[in-house]
């Protein structure tokens, strides 16, 4: 398990990054060309069977299924750019906002665009930092990025090692971005077992940041079970460098090897054991989180962000396989859970899978204070069949801001983009759509958008292959949505819309 650095140790990883700074320049000058990204959660690709591919092909040719790379949509989505994949040449991932710009993640990296015309969204700079997945967040002048693989050091210069190898490094790292086309690289913190995804909860002097990570099986030398809880990294904001682990909570406490988490298979066949968190998000204004985590959906308090509490624990042993993300209504008395069946790399949106596994599980929040408690209503799926060469499960969404209504736009790999409506909660149904065709007729192949977000009147997703795409949706139900303007927004740090921004027309 890794350990927080000792003075000495942290003067040497800094001094790392900070002698990769001059690389760093060099590549956002030159736009060099970005190494081969590390493995991640999703495959390169996989051949299907014949079969498989004869069925695919069938279903392009009777319509069934969009042809390779055609786009079919609802009349109310318009598509108004799309921006390519440049120097950074890995997988696309997360993405954050800030005033104009986007912050998109890249398992080489990051890339930031200028979007103050969503038509011609512009490249402001490319920073080449392998490591898988590179989630993103931005906080005032600071970026945060997450490193969930074995690299030879903390440097944006660092190379893949081995997960046998004991001393490598992995955990979060953090850029100073007061000059927006010159991002500076100025801190490091090692996690226990790297950083998979990050969750940032705000402070005015500081930000404290809620690393997920989780240990897949005991092959992973500095990553041992039990590992049933978060890392909380605390930031100050003038002192960047300061950074450094405050506590390890222990969200699953109890006995055996594994904590108190969902035991997984044999007892649960077909769910992951619970050994870490993929994902948290935070509701500041209701010191409120929910925690997608493997076998487990939790719900806790962050009143004290140093010391989260969790208020309850649910599990869904029939559906479920691995609790991914989750997303608050507004008034904070829902939350959707997402089931990212076979990690992103799976055909699973068909028939044979069927509407309730890699699916939303929307929950009602009952009760109050600690007496709150997470209750199934439904479960939601895009409901359209995608061929058995697209990766498809559901990903990474935003709320649509719009009063008295829930309202969310959701990524679902190569099955594309959804909005839909969960006002009642246990009744469901989509309202648009956009969706690609496949990457490959003949090969199942990642790809797919990633993340799809609302951001001050449109919608922007980061699609895994083939670049940055922009959507605006015109449809009576989502187009007071239009009138809130924000300022910043990372998904996973959920505001209140309402509050915060309030309608600005």
């Amino acid at each position: 398990m890794h350990t927080p650095h000792s003075p000495r140790s942290r003067k040497r990883r800094l001094g790392a990054a900070t002698a990769a700074a001059g690389l760093l320049a060099a590549l956002l000058a030159t736009g060099t060309a970005a190494a081969t990204p590390d493995p991640g959660d999703a495959p390169a690709g996989a051949p299907v069977s014949a079969a498989q591919a004869a069925e695919a092909r069938a279903a392009i040719e009777s319509g069934e299924i969009p042809g390779v790379d055609e786009i079919v949509k609802t009349d109310n989505i318009q598509h108004l750019a799309n921006v390519p994949k440049d120097a950074l040449k890995g997988l696309n991932t997360d993405l954050a906002f800030q005033g104009r710009y986007a912050f998109a993640g890249n398992y080489d990296g990051f890339r930031i665009f200028d979007i103050s015309d969503p038509k011609t969204p512009k490249t402001v700079a490319q920073v080449l930092c392998p490591g898988s997945q590179n989630d993103i967040s931005v906080s005032g002048d600071l970026l945060f990025l997450s490193t969930d693989s074995s690299r030879s050091d903390d440097s944006c210069a660092s190379t893949t090692q081995p997960a046998s190898v004991k001393e490598s490094w992995e955990g979060m790292k953090i850029f100073d971005i007061s000059d927006i086309a010159n991002p500076k690289y100025v801190a490091s913190v090692e996690t226990a077992c790297g950083s998979h995804t990050h969750t940032l909860l705000p402070q005015r002097k500081d930000v404290y940041v809620y690393v997920s990570s989780y240990s897949p099986n005991d092959a992973f030398p500095d990553c041992q079970r039990p590992h049933d809880g978060i890392s909380v990294i605390k930031v100050p904001r003038k002192a960047p460098e300061q950074a450094r682990v405050v506590n390890f909570p222990v969200l699953f406490p109890g006995e055996g090897p594994d904590g108190g988490g969902n035991p997984g298979a044999p007892t649960n066949p077909g769910v992951s054991k619970t050994t870490g968190c993929h994902d948290i998000t935070v509701l500041p204004g209701k010191d409120l989180a929910a925690g997608a985590c493997m076998g487990d959906g939790i719900l806790f308090d962050v009143s004290d962000p140093e010391h989260p509490r969790v208020i309850d624990q649910v599990q869904d042993n029939v559906n479920f396989a691995f609790w991914h993300s989750a997303t608050f209504n507004q008034k904070a008395n829902k939350v959707v859970f997402t089931d990212e069946l076979g990690g992103g790399g799976g055909a699973t949106c068909n028939a044979a899978v069927g509407p309730n596994r890699g699916a939303n599980g929307i929950y009602d929040i009952t009760g109050k204070g600690k007496n709150r408690k997470l209750v199934f209503r439904s479960y939601y799926k895009i409901p359209r069949h995608q061929a058995d060469t697209e990766n498809c499960v559901a990903h990474n969404g935003s709320l649509i801001p719009v009063k008295g209504k829930d309202l969310m736009v959701q990524s679902w790999y190569q099955g594309g983009v959804s909005i839909w409506d969960f006002t009642d909660s246990a009744h469901p149904k989509e309202i648009g759509y956009f969706d690609r065709g496949p990457l490959s007729a003949t090969t199942l192949s990642t790809a797919g958008t990633w993340s799809a977000y609302y951001y001050n009147g449109h919608i922007y997703s980061n699609e895994i292959a083939r670049g940055l795409d922009v959507l605006k949706i015109s449809d009576r139900r989502t187009d007071p949505a239009k009138r809130i303007r924000m300022d910043e927004l990372n998904v996973q740090t959920q505001p209140d819309y309402f509050e915060d921004f309030g309608d600005r027309d």
